[in-house]
């Protein structure tokens, strides 16, 4: 084992001194003879053994000395050694007295000892005074406070003074023979210069609290978690002297001194050692809320207690009353309390404890409302109901762009904003606020809140799927009304009329048959042609509705034909294909057909391919040309959009795309699917276009 430096090795000597006094002071306190316990002077003059502040010492020095192996610089951590080694010395000296002081002698040296226990201990406010000004930085505020804190300190070291030289009233009892105190010895209890001395120093220590609450104002960070600590172990103090108040039993002084020297040391070692070792803001405020609702519901069961006792003592007798206290308290009281425990939960923290409450409540009250913006409130509603908070703020993208958005409450003037995910991605953001008690989240009240943005998001996003089914069902009954309006218009207005020329012409042919026979053949002629262009209409207009080569040839060879009526050289090529649905197979050959008329049209190309393959459960559709390319700064036409649209009118996508092959060609390539998105129209996901590589 290498040896410990000299740095280290004096960090370590204080707590082993401070142990050597704890171990001194225990042997004094059992060496004390029998009259000197119980009913002693020296238990009189010291109220009791001092084993248990010399033990507070030595906590105080050992957590000065964690703090000194990790930041051998610090000033707070030397103060804080020079508090333990204070309490190490005061409890030997109460230990020394109680031992020492009989009432028919005294041990040597008992005068300073007597001196150092009851005035030197004046001292102390001034020196945790210290501590809150320099936590955690080592150094006083700048400005202002810097120089009130200058002040206080001097205020203090008055009274110090004042405490150290002022004169005591005479004890109450003879003293022991060897035992000669002067005046200045004992405690100053009374008397206008004590009470004046106390007087400045209470009022000089707001300087201190107020140094303190100034800084964690001003503090960010690691530093604003330090000063959390020490505030914790403030508020552990105040909720442990408030306890003490409802239960005067044994150990409680005992108590009260442990918390009041070393759980704020503790805390300023954590602060300074591992800040982050618990998260501060919910331990902080978990500690006010329980401790609150615990010393409430501790004080109204002293309360009750007290009143049937009183109330039931005048008319029986110590067992029945005892029974009856027993009896009432568990039909009753203990019901009641169970409630008002809840309750007080509840005002405190919210449902947060009840998580499985709250989410099934939410789910229950989703089932009650169907519209998007109505089932995103009930969401916002339920977040603000299970943290007990005043304002929440919810936003969800829409799934075609755009945001939904609703509030409860009124936005205060700090809030802060966290993502909300679903399956990796960010779909949208929960405003709350961020100062108040309920604003603090633990793990456990974010994993609630998540819970219910995720329930949410599913059912806003569930209720914006039907609501966009429901608009896709309404176009396709428009889009059918629409091209039966125009086949109506076609038959109507084009196929009706020239049959009724044709019927006319046949019928004036046979009037002219007999009297003029050339005449009629010329009739017979002209109405052959007019035939011929309605025969032409009649297959323009089933084209239209389904092209008659895809029955006949199928896709493949559909495409084929197309290819060679085209003035470049197609080729055509695909693997094995299956059965395909008929509306992706009319798309794939109106975006193909379309591909190569754009090819044909605009990209000066020498050649082009056209390319069927199915690909995860997809028709994949794929044209490349060698032509001049697309500008990536130009708008799209409507050649292009067409494309898009006939994809998506599918749930499928289409990308434009250079592949850069010496600087020239175009890849058009569309995807399809082929299970019930190609069946039936689905939701159309964003389609993007991109230039450049693929």
């Amino acid at each position: 084992m290498p040896p410990l430096s000299a740095s280290r090795a004096a960090v370590l000597a204080v707590p082993v001194a401070c142990l050597l006094a704890l171990a001194l002071s225990v042997w004094l306190d059992g060496t004390a003879t029998a009259d000197g316990l119980g009913d002693g002077l020296g238990d009189r003059l010291v109220d009791g053994p001092g084993w248990p502040w010399t033990l507070n010492g030595v906590l105080l020095s050992a957590l000065a000395a964690v703090v000194l192996v990790r930041q051998p610089r610090s000033g707070t951590a030397r103060a804080l050694a020079g508090l333990g080694v204070f309490w190490a010395l005061d409890g030997l000296a109460q230990s020394y007295l109680r031992a020492g002081v009989t009432a028919e002698s005294v041990w040597p040296a008992v005068t300073p000892v007597m001196w150092f226990w009851a005035r030197v201990g004046s001292l102390l406010p001034m020196v945790v005074a210290v501590l809150l000004l320099v936590f955690p930085t080592g150094r006083l505020l700048e400005g202002a406070w810097g120089w009130a804190s200058r002040a206080a300190l001097a205020v203090m070291a008055l009274g110090f003074l004042v405490f150290l030289t002022a004169p005591a009233p005479d004890p109450e009892e003879p003293l022991p023979p060897g035992l000669d105190l002067d005046p200045t010895t004992l405690t100053v209890l009374g008397g206008s210069a004590g009470a004046a001395a106390r007087t400045l120093t209470l009022v000089a220590f707001v300087v201190p609290v107020l140094v303190v609450v100034v800084r964690h104002r001003r503090a960010q960070g690691v530093e604003r978690d330090q000063l959390r600590w020490l505030l914790w172990s403030v508020l552990a103090m105040t909720l442990t002297f408030a306890g003490a108040q409802l239960y005067d039993g044994p150990g409680v002084d005992l108590a009260l001194t442990f918390v009041v020297m070393v759980l704020p040391g503790a805390a300023i070692t954590i602060a300074l050692v591992a800040p982050d070792l618990v998260p501060i803001g919910d331990l902080l405020t978990r500690t006010l809320a329980w401790g609150g609702v615990a010393g409430v519901l501790l004080a109204v069961d002293l309360a009750v207690v007290a009143l049937l006792d009183r109330v039931l003592t005048e008319s029986l007798t110590r067992t029945q009353v005892v029974a009856v206290v027993l009896l009432l308290s568990a039909l009753v009281y203990a019901p009641l309390r169970s409630r008002a425990w809840a309750l007080a939960r509840r005002l405190t923290r919210g449902r947060r404890d009840a998580p499985y409450d709250v989410v099934a409540g939410l789910a229950e009250r989703l089932d009650r409302v169907d519209g998007v913006e109505d089932r995103l409130r009930e969401v916002a509603e339920a977040v603000a109901g299970a943290l007990g908070v005043a304002y929440v703020g919810l936003e969800v993208e829409r799934i075609g762009g755009g945001t939904w958005s609703t509030a409860v409450g009124t936005r205060p003037a700090e809030a802060r904003t966290l993502p909300v995910h679903e399956r990796g991605e960010e779909v949208g953001a929960i405003s709350l606020p961020a100062r108040g008690v309920r604003a603090r989240l633990s793990a456990r009240d974010e994993r609630l809140v998540g819970d219910l943005v995720r329930q949410g998001v599913a059912a806003v996003r569930a209720a914006q799927l039907a609501e966009e089914l429901q608009r896709s069902r309404h176009q396709l009954v428009t889009a059918r009304e629409e091209e039966r309006r125009r086949i109506r218009r076609d038959l109507h207005d084009g196929l009706g009329p020239a049959l009724s020329g044709v019927v006319f012409a046949l019928e004036s042919a046979r009037l002219l048959l007999e009297r003029e026979p050339a005449a009629a053949a010329e009739q017979v002629g002209a109405t052959t042609r007019s035939l011929q262009d309605v025969v032409a209409d009649v297959r323009r207009l089933v084209h239209d509705l389904r092209p008659p080569a895809l029955d006949d040839r199928g896709l493949v060879g559909a495409v084929e034909q197309l290819a060679d009526r085209c003035p470049l050289p197609v080729e055509v090529g695909a693997g094995d294909l299956p059965a395909l649905p008929a509306a992706v197979e009319v798309a794939a050959y109106r975006i193909a057909a379309e591909a190569v008329t754009n090819v044909v049209r605009h990209a000066a190309a020498t050649r082009c391919t056209v390319r069927f393959e199915v690909d995860d459960d997809a028709l994949v559709v794929e044209v490349l040309d060698d032509g001049v390319g697309v500008d990536a700064g130009r708008p799209a036409g409507v050649g292009l959009l067409s494309l898009r649209e006939r994809a998506e009118e599918l749930g499928g996508s289409t990308s434009v795309t250079c592949p850069a092959v010496e600087g020239r060609g175009t890849r058009v390539r569309a995807r399809l699917p082929l299970g019930a998105a190609g069946a039936s129209v689905a939701q159309a996901p964003a389609t993007t276009a991109t230039v450049g590589a693929p």
